[in-house]
């Protein structure tokens, strides 16, 4: 597997952020979707001042094999199925595990992660609160 893996160098100063999964944050990929040939991808998201609701703040699940988080910048609070609300700020890392139910209650608006999701195209799935 990692045979096929590339050497990947994202600068920041060459920088581009786009929209992502999430209409109140932004996403710099940083090259490890491509370098790993989709096996893992890896982008910061940070809060670009929007506060429309949308459905990741409903109860949702990633379909993935692995997931973790570093909180970079700000503040979020996230209630996991099983684990209750959790106040995630900077300097936090979450291994989030795969399959866990969650939703985001709340971010501050200079709320910035790292995120490092395998495999790369993973699916997200809002479901019922039950």
């Amino acid at each position: 597997m990692t045979k096929d893996w590339k050497f990947s160098h994202s600068r920041a100063a060459e920088a581009t952020w786009t929209l992502g999964l999430r209409e109140i944050f932004e996403y710099r990929d940083l090259g490890v979707k491509d370098a790993t040939n989709g096996d893992y991808v890896a982008h910061m998201i940070r809060a670009n001042g929007k506060t429309n609701p949308d459905d990741v703040q409903e109860w949702h699940v990633h379909h993935c094999d692995f997931q973790v988080v570093l909180v970079i910048n700000g503040w979020a609070e996230f209630e996991y199925e099983g684990e209750g609300i959790h106040r995630i700020e900077k300097g936090d890392f979450i291994n989030q595990r795969p399959g866990i139910r969650h939703r985001e209650i709340a971010c501050s608006k200079d709320f910035e992660v790292l995120e490092i999701v395998s495999p790369a195209n993973f699916k997200t799935e809002i479901i019922d609160a039950s």
